[in-house]
């Protein structure tokens, strides 16, 4: 993210990471049993979320999409393996789901209007993934952590202000209304990388 918080400008240009960011973000990739994107990101970025820059297995790729609004077309569809599940709900047209079938993806129904996040995670676990890698964006960002879902945070501060108020930002949604109901971060690591700095974060249990 920017200095200012920012992950995509008021466009949705969201080309942040330097080389070096996006190797970490690949070595990350490796390690995760899954790589998890929200519908938006997914109809913004067009992402493929495989990895490129290192060597290493590419995870199952999730789609968060309670109206399964996921293009058939969309360039995820094109790389191998072809490991690609899509998160959605009862509320999603039986037409989309059966296009998105077609091109390979497996549909996994989590809610009634809304993807039940914990359901989906639970699902998930059955079918062996333990390791999920969120990529956001904000608003899953903010479902996920609200819901007590996220262990830790990486983040890399990049060496740039983007401003806007319409900009995406790193945690979205309806926010909480003080500071004493804030999520509370244990740093435990710090790395600099010429001029970007990547902070590692464990995420404090409300008990």
């Amino acid at each position: 993210m920017s200095l200012d918080g920012k992950i995509a400008t008021k466009s949705g240009d969201s080309h942040i990471s330097s080389k070096d960011d996006l190797r970490a973000l690949h070595r990350l990739r490796t390690r995760a049993d899954a790589v998890m994107i929200g519908i938006r990101t997914e109809l913004i970025d067009d992402p493929l979320l495989t990895v490129r820059y290192v060597r290493g297995r590419n995870p199952t790729r999730v789609i968060v999409d309670s109206s399964a609004r996921t293009s058939s077309r969309a360039k995820i569809f094109n790389t191998r393996p072809r490991k690609i599940l899509i998160a959605t709900t009862r509320r999603a047209p039986t037409s989309k789901i059966v296009a998105l079938e077609r091109v390979g993806a497996k549909i996994m129904c989590c809610g009634q209007s809304q993807v039940d996040l914990k359901k989906l995670l639970h699902e998930l676990h059955r079918s062996g993934i333990r390791r999920i890698m969120l990529e956001g964006g904000g608003t899953l960002n903010w479902s996920m952590l609200s819901a007590g879902l996220v262990d830790y945070i990486h983040v890399t501060i990049a060496p740039m202000l983007i401003g806007g108020d319409r900009a995406r930002t790193l945690v979205e949604g309806i926010g909480v209304p003080t500071i004493n109901k804030s999520f509370r971060l244990q740093l435990l690591k710090v790395h600099r990388r010429e001029s970007e700095i990547k902070l590692v974060y464990k995420v404090k249990r409300n008990d």
